[in-house]
């Protein structure tokens, strides 16, 4: 299962490239996330006066992420940046209470603009791993998430020091152009899913290590964290 899910996802995507902004007030961690996911590893930053611009590859799909830096100062630059993306990554300082309401503000100005329309939304609550960081919960309530009603978006408990959390959002990315550029493949790879699961009796929960039911536990995942997505509708 896991070579023919490879197989397919690479069929449906070849060299697809995706346009990443990451956005967000200054001192979120969107440099140190940046180059988490770039090298996998934690990097001295300074705070980004312009933009960062670096190339993750992940799940035969070539994202190209750009930090843009948050300053007051800055932010109404971020536009200029705005053409051709097809995704958001939100970073919010879970830490900063002081701040969230400037955090929200900005957000939802982000999604009023014309050229952001299509884009996929993730937030990233960061620095969970500071003493007093707000939980998903908190940050998605105070960000006002649930009044989003037309577009797809997700979030994420992060801490980019640690590096927990970042790929669980690419992964969230991958579903979503999986969704739109191979709907039909997928579909047939959620029956494929269905059927293994009847015939091992693999159920919530279960650990085994055995690959294909590590598969399709992932499978499993994808489609409950996946971007509040119906897969019986088309995406578009």
């Amino acid at each position: 299962m896991g070579i023919v899910f490879t197989r397919l996802f690479s069929s449906v995507f070849g060299n697809r490239e995706a346009r990443i902004l990451v956005l967000g007030l200054d001192n979120a961690g969107k440099t140190t996330i940046l180059y988490r996911l770039q090298m996998g590893e934690v990097v001295s930053t300074i705070p980004t006066i312009g933009f960062n611009v670096e190339t993750v590859q992940y799940n035969n799909i070539k994202f190209q992420v750009w930090d843009l830096g948050g300053q007051t100062s800055i932010r109404p630059y971020w536009r200029c940046y705005f053409p051709n993306t097809q995704a958001i990554i939100y970073v919010v300082d879970s830490s900063d209470t002081d701040r969230l309401v400037t955090a929200k503000e900005e957000f939802h100005a982000i999604l009023e603009e014309d050229e952001l329309k299509g884009a996929v939304v993730l937030v990233y609550a960061n620095k969970q791993d500071l003493p007093g960081a707000l939980d998903d919960a908190a940050i998605t309530e105070s960000l006002e998430l649930h009044k989003i009603k037309s577009r797809q978006w997700a979030i994420f408990k992060t801490s980019a020091i640690k590096g927990e959390g970042l790929f669980e959002g690419l992964d969230c990315l991958c579903y979503h152009f999986y969704l739109k550029y191979g709907r039909w493949i997928f579909t047939e790879l959620l029956q494929d899913v269905a059927m293994q699961e009847k015939d091992l009796h693999v159920g919530p929960g279960v650990q085994s290590g055995h690959s294909t039911i590590d598969r399709t536990n992932q499978l499993r995942l994808m489609r409950q964290r996946g971007l509040r997505i119906d897969v019986s509708r088309d995406v578009t």
